[in-house]
């Protein structure tokens, strides 16, 4: 059944148009914010509202199936009236609810509405909410996991028309106290890692995670000029546990930009050729040298891929060479920029940083490292050649 918790309460008093919502895990922010939205399309004829995430297959995985969940469980649901192919459910006097994501241009720059919900925004672009923003004449919600500061806290949460509020799992006590047993056991876990602190203080507390550790500090988002000059490609492989990706790298003015075009599971060499096709990849490619196997494979089916320099401490000399030069990331690298906020530096027994990063969230990181290393060295031991 559907329970009224503490953060609907804490929804309903936001007053301000902006609504910025900063929660945790399991804190109840979609399932408090979608009941009001409900609500007040029952009682307002024609209202048109938009609830917007970053990929339809995230839509159905979380805002989308809570919406029929409440709807079901409130008894309001009717099965004629949600259109399942537009996504779109209607009620009966006029109002409506739809579902889309930022990677449907025609959406975003379509029709006008009068709220919208951006779910879990930190993975969408600011280019992206803009273009929704200024076409939405009513309420704005915003919500995100907290897992570092981005366009919501720096471009709307300090803006005179924006409420701002934090939630966290104990405001929401419709959760089984499973899930709360679960994410209460990373409190202890958080004094044995830099990696379970900065959980605990994102997901647990609603915190904006800490970049104190991260091994590489120095990025920005941008779109993609058309003046970018496409260098090289990097390339590491997956296949079960681990996803196959691939980077481009552009030189763009003194600097260099890194977008990811390739993140998939499960990938046989055949399929990641046809991928190349659609991609349209037809500079080198830098794969990892660990794969001599695969990179054969690929050059047999017409692919220029070389193996990358590896050599001692190879990963940490990477890092260096990406610190040291002027480096942005597209906006639609969603998972490069997860990984960049989570890739840190190991700490010893007694919590002192050492030079090693741990072996996790690197699979973008190690294609961009396969990409610039590959361009950026001479074949004089590690010379750098800064172009």
């Amino acid at each position: 059944m559907f329970q009224s918790t503490t953060a609907i309460k804490k929804l309903h008093a936001l007053k301000k148009r902006k609504k910025v919502i900063q929660g945790g895990t399991s804190a109840g922010k979609t399932f408090g914010i979608l009941p009001i939205l409900i609500d007040r399309c029952i009682r307002t004829p024609y209202l048109e509202t938009s609830v917007v995430s970053e990929s339809i297959p995230h839509l159905r995985r979380g805002a989308m199936k809570d919406f029929l969940k409440i709807m079901i469980e409130t008894g309001r649901y009717r099965d004629g009236q949600w259109n399942r192919s537009a996504l779109k459910y209607t009620f009966t006097n006029g109002s409506y609810i739809e579902f889309f994501s930022v990677e449907q241009p025609d959406k975003l720059r379509g029709a006008r509405r009068n709220v919208l919900y951006c779910n879990e925004a930190n993975n969408i672009p600011f280019e992206a909410y803009n273009q929704l923003s200024i076409r939405t004449s009513g309420d704005i919600w915003i919500d995100f996991n907290p897992t570092a500061n981005f366009w919501a806290h720096k471009e709307v949460a300090n803006q005179p028309d924006a409420d701002f509020i934090t939630l966290t799992y104990l405001d929401n006590e419709a959760l089984p106290q499973t899930i709360v047993d679960d994410i209460e056991q990373a409190k202890e876990k958080a004094k044995t890692s830099e990696y379970w602190s900065n959980w605990w203080k994102v997901y647990g507390l609603g915190q904006v995670g800490s970049l104190e550790g991260v091994c590489i500090k120095e990025w920005q988002e941008i779109k993609l000029p058309l003046e970018a000059r496409l260098l090289c490609y990097g390339m590491d492989f997956g296949y079960s546990n681990d996803p196959t990706t691939l980077i481009a790298l552009y030189k763009y003015n003194d600097a260099y930009i890194f977008d990811e075009i390739i993140y998939q599971k499960k990938l046989l060499n055949s399929d990641t050729s046809n991928l190349f096709k659609a991609h349209d990849i037809n500079a080198v490619v830098y794969a990892d040298s660990a794969e001599p196997k695969s990179i054969a494979e690929l050059r047999t089916l017409g692919h220029k891929v070389l193996p990358c320099t590896k050599g001692k401490d190879s990963i940490v000399y990477g890092i260096n060479l990406i610190n040291q030069n002027k480096i942005y990331i597209t906006s639609r690298s969603k998972n490069l920029i997860k990984e960049l906020q989570s890739y840190t530096w190991m700490k010893d027994r007694e919590g002192n940083t050492i030079n090693k990063p741990i072996d996790a969230f690197n699979h973008c990181i190690d294609a961009c490292r396969y990409a610039i290393t590959s361009q950026l060295q001479t074949p004089n031991k590690g010379k750098y050649n800064i172009r």
